[in-house]
């Protein structure tokens, strides 16, 4: 009899692509494209759920198809570097995989596909299901899917221009299609589907750069479109039903400017206001997406909230006062890194109920953080996957069995263990240290002891690197194995941690008393070029759990030891 062989844990991460390569469903699944693959994360249970094949180059966008019941998610689109997208449906029984999962493959673009969106025509999933997407082509596609068919329907052209995003809704009160475009041309392109074409009826300016991402929502009678730049702006849109008769009265004077359009299909007259322009980040704005909508007493209530990611290193929350209606940032909640060699974010969203977001950073890893229960203005960061952002050179064991290290082209060393939690008998795997992060693409590795390993990179230096003593506390406490089986007659020698100067490569070992002690608030300091940028970035930390992205990227490193 053979004996049974599961997958225990995937390491992985989002790939480094904007134009919205992660999305939350509201079943619970994290979506984002790994690769070539999509990969569905269970953020309750930690690990990965299912990975989806089908795509024969880099997955650069994902979208779960929202229903409008607010119900749990059954079909995902992806778009690649392949040209084609495939539309993942599953057959709402059991658990997500590759068995229970039918793909239609979507193919026609002649480039890359960037963005990609879809919404149901109606509220039976089965009947029709309208896809727009768009690619490096400079052209958008609508497909249209009928059952188990799908075909491209239109195919609208956009010169030597690209668009960056791609968002559909309906008109306010009718069933009449409405797609937003946003590209290098700096304006919102609208198209409104009558007699079956969609057709360019507005354009939206007021951007002055690139626009990296838009997105609608639907509040009561009203629609709304946020848009996000190049230019650090983020801008709100407003579209609603115009009465026929307005009698124009002295406080009319001053009004801000509308855009009206008629749709001859429904004879209705819409009006496009800017609501509001947010300013707030400093660099680029890449992603902004709303507070998902939920189901209420039978209908859908859409909060007015929404999430903002920036090159800047930050995501932002904002919603209007309630007193003047004003859009503001939200006191407090202003998240994102802190140092290390990183660079900024790429997307970020919502959980369905709004009290967890995630971020995508440049560099493919995830932030995911935790509105706190009593203080909702604290947002705490969790556990979430990691993994190599880009290929796997070497991958060891170390010679007790009980963690494995990596090794990576995208530059770095990671240590995967299992995480042990006392009242729970799952046990998971994480990364929980990150013992070298270079400056070269790494290569090779070889585990020279129980807590030694040797690595190779391009730079053709082999390096020797021995675990701290803050790593093994914390490996103790994560894993579950006391520390007299791990603590050697050496182990009192071993550094607190290390650290990496500036304009170095070799990871130095800091002791207890390399560590500056901070001055009292009376003590006199002067400010000196040494005061204001110390060496010494490594804080010892106890944990109990794995730690969060912007630890790993400065706080688990080993000294080196040795330069061959």
């Amino acid at each position: 009899m053979a004996a049974p062989v599961a997958v225990c844990h995937v390491a992985c991460c989002a790939n480094r692509a904007g134009g919205g390569v992660v999305s939350w469903g509201r079943g619970g699944l994290l979506a984002f494209g790994s690769c070539h693959d999509v990969v569905l994360y269970e953020l309750a249970a930690r690990r990965a759920a299912a990975t989806l094949r089908g795509h024969a180059g880099r997955v650069n966008c994902v979208r779960w198809v929202r229903r409008r019941d607010g119900a749990s998610e059954t079909e995902l689109i992806s778009g690649g570097s392949d040209k084609q997208l495939i539309l993942w449906e599953w057959n709402g029984t059991g658990k997500w995989n590759n068995q229970l999962v039918k793909s239609i493959p979507l193919k026609g673009h002649a480039e890359a596909v960037c963005a990609v969106d879809a919404v149901y025509q109606s509220d039976e999933p089965d009947l029709n299901l309208l896809i727009a997407s768009a690619a490096s082509d400079s052209t958008v596609r609508i497909w249209s899917r009928h059952g188990s068919e799908a075909k491209c329907i239109e195919i609208l052209q956009f010169g030597n221009g690209f668009v960056m995003d791609v968002c559909l809704s309906f008109l306010p009160g009718s069933n009449v299609p409405i797609l937003a475009c946003g590209g290098d041309d700096c304006k919102i392109s609208l198209f409104i589907q009558q007699n079956g074409q969609f057709q360019k009826t507005l354009i939206l300016p007021g951007h002055e750069d690139w626009i990296r991402g838009i997105e609608w929502a639907v509040c009561g009678e009203d629609l709304f479109l946020a848009s996000c730049a190049q230019d650090c702006l983020i801008r709100i849109w407003k579209v609603c039903t115009k009465s026929k008769q307005l009698p124009e009265t002295e406080d009319d004077s001053i009004r801000l400017k509308e855009n009206v359009f008629t749709v001859k299909d429904t004879d209705t007259t819409y009006a496009i206001t800017l609501e509001s322009v947010l300013a707030g980040h400093e660099n680029w704005v890449y992603a902004v997406h709303w507070q998902p909508s939920f189901s209420k007493d039978g209908s859908m209530q859409q909060p007015m909230r929404i999430l903002s990611a920036s090159m800047d290193k930050t995501v932002i929350i904002w919603e209007p006062d309630k007193e003047s209606g004003v859009w503001l940032e939200q006191a407090s909640v202003r998240v994102g890194e802190v140092g290390g060699n990183t660079l900024g974010f790429f997307d970020c969203q919502f959980s369905p109920d709004g009290s967890m977001i995630i971020a995508h950073a440049f560099h493919g890893a995830l932030h995911l953080w935790k509105q706190a229960t009593v203080n909702k203005k604290e947002w705490t960061p969790e556990v979430v996957i990691s993994g190599h952002f880009n290929s796997v050179e070497d991958v060891q064991w170390d010679p007790e069995g009980e963690f494995i290290i990596s090794v990576g082209s995208d530059q770095t060393t990671r240590l995967f263990a299992p995480w042990k939690r006392k009242k729970e008998t799952e046990v998971t795997w994480h990364e929980i240290a990150r013992p070298q992060v270079h400056g070269y693409d790494m290569r090779c590795l070889a585990m020279i002891g129980r807590f030694q390993f040797v690595s190779g990179a391009d730079e053709k230096v082999l390096r020797v690197f021995r675990a701290p003593k803050n790593f093994i506390e914390n490996f103790s406490n994560i894993t579950g194995i006391p520390m007299e089986k791990l603590y050697s007659h050496q182990s009192s020698d071993l550094p607190e941690g290390a650290t990496v100067p500036a304009l170095g490569l070799s990871n130095k070992a800091v002791f207890e008393g390399d560590m500056a002690v901070q001055p009292a608030e009376d003590e006199e300091t002067f400010n000196t070029i040494s005061n204001q940028y110390p060496e010494i970035y490594f804080q010892p930390l106890i944990l109990t759990e794995p730690p969060p992205e912007d630890h790993l990227l400065q706080n688990t490193l080993w000294p080196e030891i040795q330069k061959l």
